[in-house]
């Protein structure tokens, strides 16, 4: 009797022994760490410096890709003596372009890297830029600008490796700063535009345009894989050497012990994004998406069309236009509306374009203080307002003034979305949710020519109240997405930060055992 009383006290104490605080030397050998636990414990230093400038030039090669179908419309428009559903057709194809290799640039990027994908996109996109400066017709300048979008597409994945290599608390405020090198890029082609198409034509403007490209293809040697990546794909090794690289060049220390991380079989699967726990998620970003695109780029294509055809205060201009046939002019009243940009219009267009910076001190703040969903939905909401406004008849300055103000909301709009989507998904479906969103975001791209420079003409309220419609759309959209990013740490897998537990578990955490 006495004997079955004195074994389970045994067993105890050798259970107590077993769960009591290993040696030092042996706890020091069982620490282990995550590339999130690196990136917070680097900090942010000279390599994200480097990150950023290097990263975010991606988004001036991109701006000028794009703003420059509007600084050349009216130019095409005469040379080949484009109907309206023409010159909005260009537009639309090249964000067609855009549509179609988003999501296959996105499953590539999620599956190979996102450092290949990000050069293999330049190199393209440079390539048929210079090609189109070479268009001998307009279909041959419709097909080559579509290919031009196909390369823009894979741009994003400079915003993700970005993100990827940010620390937490960082990533709220450079990720909008960001911006700035969109505004360089838009600014640099209309300046361009304003003194090289009027002295040595559109097609060197295009030739121009491609340098910086060309350029930065050399700079991202400097810039390494996404260790978020490397680590998905069970490349261990590499993802260490990068994080002791961009602590050496912080000055900074790594953590210590072992990286460990999951190796993700499952990476890059369209199926992943419709999975019950990002269903709604997905679905409510995709129509954000492609409301701010309708927004963004109808503002831009609006904009020109105010200046170029008159039509402020809803009335079409009855002036008469150019037609250039066999080297004589003629004046007529030809449907081919053309008319070039004066120095004036470029003005005009460069102080509306400066207004996407205005709200970025303000943009930051809400994001940080507010969260991007609520941040989101009150700049939507004020963008269905001034959208309103543009039909208040008013002099030029007034409606430079509701120019600049859109473009200032429609680009915190996309400042924030880029982050809420590039931080609401996990590493293995990173890429592949931005890459989704930016194609769906290229539909509402699609349409906005034809709204801005066909709809506007014949009816200038109607095309106003469908702009501002669908920000109030996307305004509640963003109001009631379910998950908020803000202060939250980028997620490995499906499964949250509760990967990071189950390894701490399995690989031995001294706080564990």
């Amino acid at each position: 009797m006495a004997a079955k009383q004195t074994e389970p006290v045994t067993v105890i104490s050798l259970r107590k022994l077993s769960l009591g605080a290993p040696e030092p030397q042996q706890q020091k050998e069982l620490k282990t760490f995550t590339v999130e636990d690196a990136v917070e414990t680097i900090g942010f230093g000279r390599f994200h410096i480097a990150l950023f400038l290097i990263m975010g030039s991606t988004g001036v090669v991109e701006a000028m890709e794009i703003m420059l179908i509007a600084v050349v419309s009216p130019v095409i428009r005469c040379e080949w003596q484009l109907e309206n559903w023409q010159v909005a057709f260009v537009t639309t194809m090249v964000f067609f372009g855009y549509m179609v290799s988003s999501i296959l640039f996105g499953l590539l990027a999620d599956r190979y890297g996102r450092w290949k994908i990000l050069l293999i996109s330049f190199l393209w996109g440079a390539y048929f830029s210079l090609l189109t400066s070479f268009s001998p017709s307009y279909i041959w300048f419709v097909f080559l600008r579509t290919m031009v979008g196909c390369g823009v597409s894979g741009h994003a994945q400079g915003l993700i490796i970005k993100t990827e290599f940010l620390p937490t608390k960082y990533r709220g405020y450079m990720l909008p700063l960001s911006q700035v090198f969109w505004l360089a890029g838009s600014l640099l082609i209309i300046g361009l535009a304003s003194v090289v198409i009027p002295t040595i034509g559109w097609r060197w403007l295009i030739r121009i345009a491609s340098i910086p490209g060309i350029i930065l293809i050399m700079a991202f040697k400097f810039i390494p894989e996404s260790a978020r990546f490397n680590v998905s794909t069970g490349n261990t090794q590499a993802a260490l050497a990068t994080l002791e690289r961009i602590a050496r060049m912080n000055r900074s220390v790594m953590p210590e012990g072992r990286l460990v991380e999951p190796i993700l079989e499952k990476r890059g699967r369209f199926a992943d994004l419709l999975d019950a726990k990002y269903l709604r998620t997905t679905l409510q970003i995709w129509v954000i998406w492609l409301g701010i695109s309708f927004a963004y780029y109808g503002v831009i294509l609006a904009s020109a069309e105010l200046l170029e055809r008159d039509l402020v205060c809803g009335s079409k201009s009855e002036s008469q236009v150019v037609v250039v046939t066999g080297g004589d002019s003629q004046e007529s009243h030809s449907p081919c509306h053309c008319h070039l940009f004066a120095p004036s219009d470029y003005r005009t267009m460069i102080i509306s374009t400066i207004g996407e910076i205005a709200l970025n001190p303000l943009n930051i703040l809400g994001i940080n203080f507010l969260g991007r969903r609520l941040s989101l939905a009150i700049t939507m909401g004020c963008t269905a307002l001034f959208f309103l406004l543009l039909n208040i008849c008013t002099s030029s300055a007034g409606l430079i003034g509701f120019l600049f103000m859109l473009r200032a909301l429609v680009a915190a709009n996309f400042n924030t979305i880029y982050i809420y989507t590039a931080e609401v998904y996990p590493t293995t479906m990173r890429a592949l949710g931005m890459g989704t969103s930016g194609s769906l975001c290229r539909i509402g791209a699609m349409v906005a020519p034809f709204i801005s420079q066909v709809l506007m003409s014949a009816s200038f309220l109607g095309a106003l109240c469908l702009f501002s419609s669908v920000c109030v759309v996307c305004a509640i959209s963003a109001f009631t997405l379910p998950i908020e990013t803000k202060g939250r740490a980028l997620q490995v897998s499906d499964t949250g930060l509760l990967s990071c537990h189950v390894l701490n578990l399995v690989c031995g955490s001294p706080s564990l055992k």
